[in-house]
């Protein structure tokens, strides 16, 4: 069972850098804005590429979609359990809620020609 994180807990695991954020939405979704510092690790590609990603299987992670209807996050969530990650967590109410909040949001700059 996935276990959930709040905003307020999360903002704090992300002030103190004790947390890697993956977000699990489209690549495109994610270069228009994701949480600070988040990764990026689409709900189909969790197999095949999280332990690249986070290769240490104790690393406190929280994965989270665009809203608490999404459920991509809960997917990835599971499945990063299954492989094994033991401190997996979801922020259920996802880049809405913290957008919502007056939260940042960092984007990926696209080099033009």
């Amino acid at each position: 069972m996935v276990t959930s994180i709040s905003r307020l807990e999360l903002q704090d695991a992300v002030a103190g850098g004790t947390v890697t954020l993956v977000e699990t939405l489209r690549a495109e979704n994610y270069a228009d804005g994701h949480l600070p510092g988040a990764v990026h690790l689409h709900f189909d590609d969790v197999a095949a590429h999280a332990r690249e990603l986070v290769p240490d299987l104790s690393t406190p992670i929280v994965t989270y979609c665009s809203n608490s209807a999404c459920r991509n996050s809960h997917i990835a969530a599971e499945r990063l359990i299954e492989l094994g990650y033991r401190n997996v967590r979801r922020y259920v109410d996802g880049k809405q809620d913290w957008v919502e909040h007056g939260l940042p949001l960092e984007r990926l700059e696209v080099a033009t020609r």
